[in-house]
């Protein structure tokens, strides 16, 4: 199965629009991620989305009144795209791969987001291509953004019901250095192991960030609740901590950000 029919059939099984919308977890990704979004953003800017999913975000900064180019591969997920773009004029919905940005001309964008595509990308070769495409697109100084998995964070999520053995073998070496293959479905790195991905790239990191904390491996367990009013409290907790060394390797989702030289 290539990569290609991997995701549309893992999305095509998926109600990726409730992602994050139905869970506190994913709520805390979409606040995590639209906050820093908006550190960035400017008056008039242009957005691209790679990997748009749904347009949970595209649609959402569309509606700002951005302009956007929602790129998204798997063609499930661009018709109900279309379909919550309603009646707006200023975002363009496309079928594409965060590989192949040719459409796109060098120097473009104000902000670039890449928020899905590393989660299913397993060879060097693919993740350098699809860096320097964001990074060719995007405007000298403009900001983009990169979603990646915690492998660690996969293993406490995944494989804490007495199968811990098929976890080790299937994210991990003899060495304990993290695994990558297609038939992951998504791949999860260690967060130096990201960062350094980037050595040699037109870019400046800005920060490393953890989208949604411990929530995932939180709100597996049968006594969990959150109230509104501790949610709220806990995304105050959550966005003063986000950046923390020592607490990123815990969260699912983690924001890689950085600056076009």
């Amino acid at each position: 199965m290539t990569r290609t029919e991997l995701i549309n059939t893992i999305y095509g099984k998926y109600n990726e629009d409730a992602r994050l919308t139905k869970s506190r977890q994913g709520q805390l990704e979409y606040i995590t991620t639209m906050d820093y979004i908006h550190r960035y953003l400017k008056p008039g800017a242009s957005v691209l989305e790679v990997g748009a999913g749904t347009g949970r975000y595209s649609v959402a900064l569309a509606r700002e009144g951005y302009d956007v180019k929602a790129v998204e591969l798997v063609p499930s997920n661009i018709e109900v795209m279309k379909k919550n773009i309603g009646y707006l004029k200023n975002i363009e919905p496309m079928q594409g791969d965060a590989l192949d940005l040719s459409r796109f001309q060098d120097d473009t964008f104000d902000v670039t987001l890449v928020l899905g595509p590393m989660y299913h990308l397993y060879e060097k070769a693919d993740w350098d291509r699809c860096i320097e495409e964001a990074v060719r697109v995007t405007k000298k100084d403009g900001v983009i953004f990169f979603a990646f998995l915690s492998v660690y964070a996969i293993m406490y999520v995944n494989y804490l019901q007495g199968n811990f053995d098929p976890g080790l073998e299937e994210n991990f070496d003899a060495d304990m250095k993290t695994r990558h293959f297609t038939e992951q479905a998504f791949t999860g790195f260690d967060v130096t192991e990201f960062e350094s991905l980037f050595t040699g790239k037109n870019v400046t990191h800005i920060t490393t960030a953890a989208a949604d904390g411990l929530l995932e491996l939180a709100q597996g367990k049968e006594d969990f609740k959150m109230g509104d009013h501790d949610f709220k409290l806990f995304v105050k907790y959550h966005l003063a901590t986000c950046e923390k060394r020592e607490l990123l390797g815990m969260s699912s989702h983690l924001l890689y950000m950085c600056r076009k030289n």
